[in-house]
């Protein structure tokens, strides 16, 4: 009898989750709240969210909250701001399935992290998160990637990522959960910041500089929150940064190079979920109560905010004070 893993919410990355996980060799349910949306999906195996990806066979598609019931796992592939209200739904069904957040982001208000937010939801559940440098599209086309997964203990970390890796999707597993939750949050914001230089056209020298003082950012978040050094040094950390800052299908650095040629902040985020407009504000108010100085960071949430333009952006961050490198 083939195991079972569930996915909860049918957006691009739970498409490619749930072909991923088929692809491994598993019987998935993969749950969204639209009913007609998941009909047609059912019957179609396409959705306009990945219009590239054919929904495997072996990937039952419902709008039935109940069919998770029977799953050894379920990945939470809602939106960080999102991920709560789903992860209550989820605590009230039977059984003791772990939950696996699988967004990047800290919810607003709250300055909760992902695990944290499934911990207060469900209870009765472990918790664990994935995350790495990987692209929806990517994952659903069956190209070679490699993601992180952590959980507090190392055995269900291991038994997670044995149940979820397939023949293109290599999963490490971690006990670091903080470090790993911390990189893809952070990693969203800075790339926004390498978007807006991309679209103003400041040059790749400019890029490199933003990349590797974001990591500089990342690292002094991830030191004053717990977090592992060497887990910030890998995939969901350094590997994940370094993808999001480089490539036009990140959503982030799509919505920061749009910004950086000149749409307003409303204009860039028509069609656009990118995260680290969302988390900036929280991540910012988060460091700050720690002392900790994030100046890209800084500057993002400044442009979100509307408190700066780009040439304000540009020159607050030329404008530092002379140090030394850290």
């Amino acid at each position: 009898m083939k195991r079972k893993v569930g996915v909860a919410c049918a957006g691009a990355w739970g498409l490619a989750l749930a072909n991923a996980a088929a692809a491994a060799g598993r019987e998935v349910v993969l749950w969204g709240r639209d009913a007609q949306a998941m009909a047609k999906l059912a019957e179609t195996r396409a959705s306009p969210k990945l219009p590239a990806l054919r929904l495997a066979a072996a990937v039952e598609a419902t709008a039935d909250l109940r069919r998770l019931e029977g799953v050894e796992a379920i990945l939470v592939s809602a939106p960080a701001q999102a991920t709560r209200a789903v992860a209550i739904a989820l605590g009230a069904l039977a059984g003791n399935a772990p939950l696996v957040a699988c967004a990047k982001g800290i919810e607003r208000g709250t300055h909760a992290f992902m695990t944290e937010i499934l911990r207060e939801a469900a209870p009765a559940r472990p918790v664990a998160i994935l995350s790495g440098p990987s692209f929806a599209a990517d994952v659903a086309a069956g190209l070679p990637t490699a993601v992180t997964l952590a959980a507090p203990d190392e055995g269900l970390a291991r038994n997670l990522c044995a149940l979820i890796h397939g023949p293109n999707l290599r999963l490490y597993h971690s006990t670091d959960v903080r470090g790993v939750e911390i990189g893809g949050a952070a990693k969203n914001v800075l790339a926004i910041a390498c978007g807006v230089s991309a679209g103003r056209g400041l040059g790749a020298s400019a890029s490199a500089a933003l990349v590797a003082r974001g990591f500089a950012e990342l690292r002094r978040f991830g030191e004053a929150f717990g977090a592992r050094p060497h887990t910030l040094m890998g995939l969901s950390g350094l590997g994940d940064l370094v993808l999001t800052c480089s490539s036009s299908q990140s959503r982030n650095f799509a919505f920061g190079f749009a910004i950086g040629i000149g749409e307003s902040v409303a204009l860039a985020s028509e069609g656009r979920l990118a995260e680290g407009a969302f988390t900036s504000r929280a991540l910012v108010e988060m460091v700050r109560a720690r002392g900790v100085e994030m100046p890209i960071a800084d500057c993002v949430e400044a442009l979100i905010e509307g408190a700066i333009d780009v040439r304000g952006a540009v020159d607050a961050l030329l404008g530092r004070p002379q140090r030394g490198e850290e």
